[in-house]
């Protein structure tokens, strides 16, 4: 198995390639980076795959966004896929991430394999205050700064009697967050609801949630999968919003599972 290797490219974008094989791409949350998926992508390119995950706009290495263009993410994750030579993958999004595979899912259905959406939701446009609530998390951040910023928020990712190490890590990812891409993904957070799209994907689908989950929750991904035609649903036991973090072989079990049922 290729080691992972770290590549910008052209369009600004910064992404981790690890392995060889069948491509999935990983989409972080809002408080992350591809450092975020690289449990995950490590063990998913150790069986056999190639596992990309991207650092979206304004996020890790990858330029902050400039103008409307930058910020429809939807628009950008398929400009990836054109850029690397790659016609479908299988899709995986978690969080912030997992909103933006579905709209890809269901604008591109030609160019999604299997759709995972691992702690996620429909986006905070459900209700005016889901939305208000999600654009005041950019003043908190401008406000308090991204270290201060990510010791209040990190602690509310993760399940309780979580490995310190690991709270530590998603608290030190969170802390790595940029004001730039922070407010343009909770603008399209605040501004997009998925409800109306969601019997329409067509991808074999699974929707995986920390069970300890208290930001989106697992009533939400109940709905996800029980609202998407054929969508599966699997609850991880010991883990809480950042599932793919704390549990990254149980979460990426799963997806595997997701593969051979497809297959």
């Amino acid at each position: 198995m290729s080691a992972p290797v770290r590549t910008r490219l052209a369009g600004g974008l910064a992404v981790t390639d690890e392995g060889t094989g069948r491509p999935v791409l990983l989409l972080h949350g809002i408080g992350g980076s591809a450092a975020s998926c690289a449990g995950v992508a490590a063990v998913l390119a150790a069986s056999g795959a190639r596992a990309i995950a991207w650092d979206a706009p304004g996020y890790g290495e990858s330029a902050d966004p400039s103008g409307d263009a930058d910020v429809d993410y939807p628009a950008r994750v398929l400009a990836l896929l054109d850029d690397l030579g790659l016609d479908r993958v299988d899709l995986f999004g978690t969080s912030w991430g997992g909103v933006i595979a579905t709209e890809v899912a269901a604008r591109a259905p030609g160019r999604v394999r299997t759709l995972v959406l691992a702690d996620s939701t429909r986006g905070s446009g459900t209700a005016p205050e889901k939305a208000a609530a999600m654009r005041s998390r950019a003043a908190d951040l401008a406000a308090s700064g991204p270290e201060a910023f990510a010791t209040a928020r990190a602690p509310r990712l993760v399940a309780p009697g979580c490995d310190p190490e690991v709270a530590d890590a998603v608290r030190a990812e969170m802390a790595q967050v940029r004001l730039a891409g922070y407010r343009g993904a909770a603008e399209y957070m605040a501004g997009t609801d998925t409800a109306e799209l969601l019997p329409t994907i067509t991808a074999p689908t699974l929707v995986v949630v920390g069970e300890h989950d208290v930001v989106t929750g697992v009533e939400e991904s109940r709905l996800l999968a029980d609202r998407i035609p054929g969508a599966r649903l699997v609850v991880v036991p010991g883990a809480g919003h950042a599932a793919l973090t704390e549990k990254p072989a149980e979460v990426a079990a799963a997806v595997l599972e997701l593969w051979e049922a497809a297959a």
